[in-house]
């Protein structure tokens, strides 16, 4: 009883966050340590790569529960997340706190584990992870402050192995905040009249629907010039850009999936073809660095 009593509420609380999509910047974290291997011409260690790894969870973790505990109220009211853990009472405020304390304690130890200036930074990284969740109250930017907080994956990386911020990092960091921005403004569509309603700011609330796609369309535009700025990275070549042409292709096709008079296909823009980006394009970056 005591062991089915843990699984659920440890099930529930990684529903909460939608742990599963963690898959969206694991992968820029990893090519960032490409990229900074590459620069050192030395591979990583394997503790460096478990302590990234382990930062990254904590980070997003956190980020996920604190954002859900701030907008539960928000999500009560909205019918499209009314039924989310903490509005529904399938997970208690206690729980919820308790994992964002772990979560970001974890976050705060791998970074002392790799380096100082990772750790002296880590307090920064939360106080962004915060702001994005209260953004919405107040500025239509929040899907940028959103992409700002992913792009630290890779750009953290880069800092766990060098102790320095170089230009593939920023670069790259840039482009994930592109490509973040651009997939959460189709996925505020979808609460484009409530939003409006409620006083709550977002780009699709203040632009439209049609302004949003093309605004969209700009970002991601944008990530795939970024991306090509990497082929000045000793080591990528050919590889690397039958990468970035994939991701073309699969942006396209993600961006074909969502009309301004036809949202139905959203999930599958968002939850799909981003977890398909951000593998890809590591896979194609990692090869790349092997051959």
């Amino acid at each position: 009883m005591t062991l089915n009593l843990v699984w659920n509420k440890t099930r529930n609380l990684l529903e909460m966050i939608k742990f599963s999509h963690t898959v969206f910047a694991f992968p820029f974290a990893l090519m960032g340590v490409v990229l900074a291997s590459l620069e050192n011409g030395t591979p990583p260690t394997g503790m460096q790569i478990l302590w990234i790894c382990l930062a990254m969870v904590g980070a997003r973790s956190g980020a996920m529960a604190l954002n859900r505990i701030i907008d539960a109220r928000i999500d009560a009211r909205n019918p499209r997340t009314a039924q989310r853990h903490l509005p529904a009472g399938k997970v208690g405020a206690v729980e919820a706190w308790a994992l964002v304390i772990a979560s970001f304690v974890l976050l705060i130890f791998s970074a002392w584990m790799l380096n100082p200036l990772c750790f002296f930074l880590s307090p920064v990284a939360i106080a962004f992870l915060v702001l994005y969740s209260y953004c919405k109250r107040f500025t239509a930017m929040a899907h940028l402050v959103l992409g700002l907080c992913l792009a630290a994956a890779p750009l953290g990386a880069w800092i766990a192995l060098r102790g320095d911020i170089g230009w593939p990092a920023v670069n790259l960091g840039l482009a994930v905040l592109l490509w973040v921005a651009g997939f959460d403004i189709f996925y505020a569509l979808q609460d484009m009249e409530f939003d409006r309603e409620q006083g709550l700011y977002s780009i699709p609330a203040r632009v439209g629907a049609e302004g949003s796609i093309i605004l969209t369309r700009v970002f991601h535009a944008g990530m795939l010039v970024l991306l090509l700025t990497l082929l000045l990275v000793p080591g990528l070549g050919w590889l690397y850009f039958a990468g970035v042409c994939v991701v073309a292709g699969l942006l396209l096709y993600e961006h074909r999936l969502v009309k301004p008079d036809d949202l139905s296909r959203l999930d599958a823009a968002f939850f799909n073809m981003n977890g398909y980006i951000s593998v890809t394009i590591f896979l194609f970056t990692l090869g790349d660095a092997l051959l």
